[in-house]
């Protein structure tokens, strides 16, 4: 959209943006505890604290719930390595953008971003908002839950004022998330330590007969998984800045090799905590597990519980808009969005036109109401273009034998990923049809919109110069420049 360049501002500005001879670029400023960092950070958030009802309810008994939360952990890592190869071979931010973008081509990489600037990522970050702000009023209504207007101001508020934070400094955006990761981390330790004394002063009664009530539909097993991979979802977020982070070849591999393990582990040991202390009906009738479960185990500091929570997915947001951000950024760059949102800020190197256009449409997306549906919005649509990344890596393999693969996974890795993949896209289809119906929809709508965008090559000098002033206007305001693709990133 709009693929004039824009000029690069006034000479004055020179010394205050860093140049090379490609163009202005954004600093290498993560180190590999940053990376660590942020993929916990980002991974645990909203979901431990969210899904454990919709895990249990689609699997029908705690057996399969627990069975399914492993399963996800697994697969999280199976992907993971999957992507540290593509990061590796492909270290450019933007993820999977990038990486079917040079399997595939153009079209399909519009379509990621598509329904990733309308779908995954403002959905995702306003769920998380929702969660953050439920938790830290839950303690001002008591047993009653908070009013939606309330709700969704202070997820509204919240979701501007990291992005502005985010816009304003790099070194900010992690430094709050190390704190938020540390805080996030506590408040799971004191779950597992109630968990464990609750265990351990002989409450077994829950696991007595684990696999009652089970749920062998392949759709809901499905469904399932889509719950525990939402809160798993963020393991590939590191991928979106790789451009950012120092020594990629070797730090992202290894913050990957790092932090799922960790991540994993917890998830489990954390709902063993949930199953020991709550039953399956107590679990599927609350609206927020920890806070159920706290009001149970830590009597008159139950009110900590919420703190904590709505401090966890605080973190989780703040890494998933810094992360997604470059999504968009690297989108526009290779000219498959106004060029204005690859702009930045001559000052502080920040892509903030990009951030600002993603808090717009989180807004927006903060005021539906049931994100029980937005998770399975998501986790379908995320599961069918994860599935083509990894597709991708399967195929350049043949394409591009001989490329660079500092990280090289055995092939069987990815094709056990590729038909796991395949299997969560395919059986929902039955069981929640209009979910997959709309995801598919909106998919299939990027395509004219891409052809009229971007394949019209000889577009009317109204349409291009109406792109030319918005992208220049955009510059003026935000007092940007645009930034320059760069090949490679030692």
């Amino acid at each position: 959209m709009g693929k004039q360049k824009l000029e690069k501002g006034s000479s004055n500005n020179a010394n205050e943006v860093k140049e090379s001879s490609s163009g202005v670029h954004m600093k290498k400023e993560l180190s590999l505890w940053d990376g660590v960092a942020i993929i916990v950070g980002v991974i645990i958030g909203a979901g431990i604290f969210v899904s454990p009802k919709g895990v249990l309810k689609f699997s029908g008994s705690i057996g399969q719930a627990i069975i399914v939360w492993v399963l996800s952990g697994f697969l999280s890592m199976l992907g993971a390595l999957c992507y540290a190869e593509l990061g590796t071979m492909i270290p450019k931010s933007g993820g999977d953008y990038a990486y079917i973008m040079e399997a595939f081509g153009a079209l399909p990489a519009f379509l990621y971003l598509w329904v990733a600037l309308f779908i995954l990522v403002p959905t995702g970050n306003a769920i998380t908002a929702i969660t953050f702000a439920q938790y830290i009023l839950q303690p001002l209504w008591g047993t009653c839950p908070a009013p939606y207007e309330a709700v969704r101001l202070l997820a509204a508020a919240t979701t501007c004022i990291l992005t502005i934070i985010n816009c304003y400094n790099v070194k900010w955006v992690t430094r709050v998330q190390d704190i938020f990761t540390a805080t996030k981390m506590f408040a799971l330790l004191i779950i597992l330590v109630a968990g464990i004394y609750y265990l351990c002063v002989g409450h077994v009664e829950n696991f007595r007969d684990p696999m009652e009530g089970t749920n062998w539909d392949p759709g809901h097993i499905a469904l399932a998984f889509y719950a525990g991979l939402f809160s798993y979802s963020g393991w590939n977020y590191l991928n979106y800045v790789t451009e950012e982070l120092k020594d990629p070849y070797k730090n992202l591999p290894k913050a990957i090799f790092i932090s799922m393990p960790v991540v994993t582990t917890v998830y489990v040991i954390t709902n063993l905590a949930y199953f020991v202390v709550l039953s399956r009906d107590d679990i599927l009738s609350s609206e927020a597990v920890a806070v159920t479960f706290a009001d149970k185990m830590l009597g008159s500091f139950s009110l900590v519980m919420p703190f904590f929570v709505a401090c966890s997915t605080f973190g989780s947001l703040n890494g998933a808009i810094f992360a997604s951000s470059r999504l968009f950024f690297v989108g526009a760059r290779a000219g498959h969005l106004p060029r204005a949102i690859c702009l930045i800020d001559v000052k502080r190197l920040t892509p903030v036109p990009s951030l600002v256009f993603m808090c717009i449409i989180t807004l927006v997306l903060v005021m539906i109401e049931d994100i029980y549906v937005l998770i399975t919005y998501v986790s379908f649509v995320e599961a069918l273009f994860i599935t083509m990344s990894v597709a991708g890596l399967i195929y350049m393999r043949r394409t591009k034998p001989e490329a660079l693969r500092p990280i090289r996974v055995s092939v069987a890795l990815p094709i056990v990923f590729l038909v796991i993949c395949a299997f969560l896209v395919t059986f929902p289809c039955y069981v929640s049809p209009v979910e997959v119906g709309v995801g598919v929809a909106f998919i299939l709508c990027g395509i004219p919109v891409y052809f009229l965008t971007i394949g019209w090559k000889e577009k009317p000098y109204w349409l291009n110069r109406a792109f030319n002033d918005f992208n220049n206007g955009c510059a003026k305001l935000f007092m940007c420049v645009p930034a320059e693709d760069e090949k490679f990133y030692s």
